[in-house]
């Protein structure tokens, strides 16, 4: 029988918060037993940041190199295959809970569609079941209808009893069962009662992206973290002394995107005030992880589990304090590192199996392509999973992390006139192995990084002359990488009396 397939995604989830990997606070039994029934990717990275560039390496299985989302509000070039249309070249009704930030391709539209006033499209290929969106609009209504007659905007995110911009664990007015991720998952377990044939659906939770707030009992469950659980310099000034970038950034950020309705500048916050921050963080973390659960144990008492393969992982990051940061974006593994855990129950062998290659967000559209049996219709980037759902290593895997960063902003020309540099000037690359991260900007300098003697990356290498060989070593690495990437969806074709030869990438 063919399976069903739940692709779960939860918004900004840091690799390193599961207590399957050993975090000292957080608590997340659901994703831990879904791990213990399949494999959980340790060293699993985002190819891109913010949302918009994140899942379009996720759905398309391409590098940002190779699909250009730059940032939130680039289009997704309607050419590339995705997820959605393979699943249904599978026969899969694909079905969307929730939002995947896909800006439509403005040419195939007329210019007074309304779809080209919002990146907040959604992928080609999708039947949406239920929306959310940035505003929110779907769960405050949901909301009123349970009685929250003053659910009328955001405004709802505001803690009790506390003044705007407050850092405070004190809840919001909703309640543990009345939270965006209650919402999607109770309107998941409604459809899914539903289905009398296989199916693909996908949760894609907005939390625990901010804003910083959640519910009783989540918002005093952790404590703050001490200052040794932070990767960061002992200052704001020093960490802005690291980069040109890092000085631009940091005074940029603002409390409003983190904080509903604070106002002033992240670098207000005291060293308190952030680990009260993170607290409130990893509780929104394990509130969705209740909420993983509620759909586990449904999809058990409909007696679908062992006919659904599962796949949970994040679009992106948090930098949640580290580097005196929040968001996501710039270089800091804090924004890439992402969990990954697949469940295929007709894989038993490998259950409780941990991978420690390095893995990316572009190898989910190759590992579920190979599990549907379908072609995708152009070259991929990312590269199949299941040979490590069956206990093997692919041959050739990569040996690094790869992933990118683009700040321009087309709209404001913000950083293009900070820096003086044309919009596509403003990127940097980054392959990071099991001892050295390299970080390459376009017109910026260079950062490397001793991962064994620095592992918070706060010391840059790439002028000392001890380390200018890694420092050229990873220079033309990154370029041999940019080069067998290229898009390769007719290179790998030619035409012969014969007719068209195609062959396939060595993945």
């Amino acid at each position: 029988m063919k399976p069903n397939v739940l692709l779960i995604t939860a918004d900004q989830w840091r690799g390193d918060s599961l207590s399957a990997v050993g975090h000292p606070l957080v608590k997340t039994p659901h994703v831990d037993a879904l791990a213990a029934e399949g494999v959980l990717f340790e060293r699993h990275y985002a190819s891109a940041a913010p949302c918009s560039p994140a899942r379009a390496g996720l759905y398309t299985g391409l590098y940002q190199m190779n699909h250009r989302v730059c940032r939130n509000g680039s289009p997704l070039d309607h050419r590339f295959d995705n997820v959605a249309l393979a699943a249904r070249r599978a026969g899969y009704d694909a079905t969307l809970f929730g939002y995947t930030d896909t800006a439509p391709d403005p040419r195939r539209l007329d210019p007074n569609d309304p779809h080209l006033t919002t990146y907040e499209g959604v992928l080609p290929g999708f039947t949406v079941r239920q929306l959310l969106t940035e505003d929110e609009k779907q769960w405050l209504s949901w909301l009123r209808a349970r009685g929250h007659a003053g659910a009328t905007s955001r405004d709802v995110h505001l803690p009790v009893e506390a003044r705007p911009g407050e850092v405070t664990r004190n809840p919001p007015a909703y309640a543990a069962e009345e939270t965006q991720s209650a919402f999607l998952a109770g309107e998941f377990l409604r459809w899914v009662e539903e289905q009398d044939r296989p199916w693909f659906a996908h949760v894609s939770f907005i939390r625990p992206h901010p804003p910083f707030v959640v519910p009783e009992p989540f918002n005093r469950l952790y404590p703050p973290q001490p200052e040794e659980g932070f990767h960061r310099a002992a200052s704001r000034d020093a960490e802005m002394a690291l980069h040109p970038y890092l000085a631009f950034d940091l005074p940029n950020q603002r409390k409003a995107s983190f904080l509903h309705g604070a106002p002033g500048r992240v670098s207000e916050w005291s060293a308190a005030e952030i680990a009260e921050i993170r607290a409130i963080y990893h509780g929104m973390i394990t509130e969705t992880d209740h909420q993983l659960g509620r759909i586990f144990d449904q999809l058990k008492a409909l007696g679908a589990w062992d006919n659904t393969i599962v796949v949970f992982t994040s679009d992106h990051a948090e930098m949640a304090g580290d580097h005196w940061s929040f968001g996501k974006g710039g270089f800091f593994d804090g924004s890439y590192h992402i969990p990954l855990v697949i469940r295929d129950p007709r894989r038993k062998a490998s259950a409780g199996g941990r991978v420690r290659h390095f893995t990316s967000a572009a190898d989910i559209f190759p590992t579920l392509s190979q599990i549907w049996a379908v072609e995708p219709a152009n070259a991929l980037d990312g590269a199949s999973l299941v040979p490590f759902l069956d206990g093997a290593t692919p041959r050739h895997w990569r040996d690094a992390a790869f992933f990118e960063f683009d700040f321009r902003d087309v709209e404001t020309g913000l950083a293009e006139s900070h820096f003086g540099l044309a919009p596509q000037e403003c990127n940097l690359a980054v392959l990071r192995d099991e001892r050295y991260k390299y970080v390459h900007f376009n017109r910026l300098p260079p950062l490397l990084f001793d991962l064994a003697e620095d592992p918070s990356e706060r010391i840059n290498r790439a002028e000392d002359p001890a380390y200018l060989p890694i420092r050229l070593a990873f220079a033309e690495k990154l370029l041999s990488l940019r080069a067998t990437h290229l898009d390769q969806t007719l290179a790998l074709t030619t035409l012969t009396d014969r007719g068209a030869i195609s062959a396939g990438p060595r993945t």
